[in-house]
């Protein structure tokens, strides 16, 4: 039983493991999506979630603590660049996983993990229909607006 057991080893030793994800998150923060396999993916989210937690409050010393995962200035400054805007009223769940199905060679889960907020399919269409949609519990209200704004265009008539 794995009780308490919160990290996947992914079959390897910790320093190549800590590589692996340190290359992954450099690449999802350069690319906004990338292909990898479910597990990979599940533990990718794990690991950069963090990551960009801290990137919302650009200070040195987070940029320090970030550097220390990514080694990559380059991506450092996209994530507290670019990134940091879009993702800087979102409370958490900063990355999405979809599932693809099976690779072909040695039919393993294969997954899409993408940043959320750089998804134009899901997120521009449902901030942008979210906006202006008002909705009311109480009824006859459009009537009581519609009778008021005649009653206001009367007296600015008059």
């Amino acid at each position: 039983m794995r009780h308490g057991v919160k990290l996947n080893p992914l079959g390897r030793k910790a320093a190549h493991r800590k590589s692996l994800l340190a290359n992954l998150a450099m690449e999802l923060i350069k690319h906004k999506r990338i292909t990898t396999t479910l597990a990979k993916a599940k533990a990718l989210r794990v690991y950069v979630e963090p990551l960009l937690t801290r990137a919302k409050s650009d200070s040195t010393h987070n940029r320090r603590i970030v550097f220390s995962y990514l080694q990559d200035k380059e991506a450092i400054k996209e994530l507290f660049g670019a990134i940091s805007e879009k993702i800087a009223n979102r409370p958490g769940g900063y990355t999405r996983i979809i599932k693809l199905g099976k690779r072909v060679g040695d039919n393993a889960e294969t997954a899409l993990i993408e940043l959320v907020d750089f998804n134009e399919i899901y997120g521009g269409k449902v901030e942008k229909e979210a906006a202006p949609a008002k909705k009311t519990r109480r009824a006859g209200g459009s009537k009581k607006k519609a009778e008021e704004g005649t009653a206001t265009e009367e007296k600015a008539a008059e």
